[in-house]
């Protein structure tokens, strides 16, 4: 069984900053991408930001030059820090994870629970 668990969320001001965290645990021989993803009161959830085992992240278009994804593999978690937050941030954050179980399975995606971002005016 594989967790994620995200951290980190709360109230701030427009402009302020947060950092989220996600740790996995449970039975994982390897994590492949990690991500994160938001869905905002009456929207379709979106990508934020994505950070593979190897190669380029990637950001939403929205986010680029005030969020970065970073990951530690050897702790299994991924962060995402958020610097100068707009009302339009406000959404719930979900951590996502490609995750294999063990050498002879298939990978599988994986979603937190979510943390809840409030960005006021």
């Amino acid at each position: 069984q594989v967790q994620l668990v995200e951290s980190g969320g709360g109230l701030v001001q427009a402009g302020g900053s947060l950092r989220l965290s996600c740790a996995a645990s449970g039975s994982i021989f390897i994590i492949n991408g990690m991500a994160w993803y938001r869905q905002a009161p009456g929207k379709q959830r979106e990508l934020v930001a994505t950070a593979p085992n190897i190669g380029n992240t990637y950001y939403a278009d929205s986010v680029k030059g005030r969020f970065t994804i970073s990951r530690d593999n050897a702790k299994k978690m991924v962060y995402l820090q958020m610097n100068g937050l707009k009302p339009e941030d406000t959404a719930v954050y979900y951590c996502n994870a490609n995750i294999k179980s063990t050498l002879g399975d298939r990978a599988r995606n994986y979603w937190g629970q979510g943390t809840q971002v409030t960005v006021s005016s």
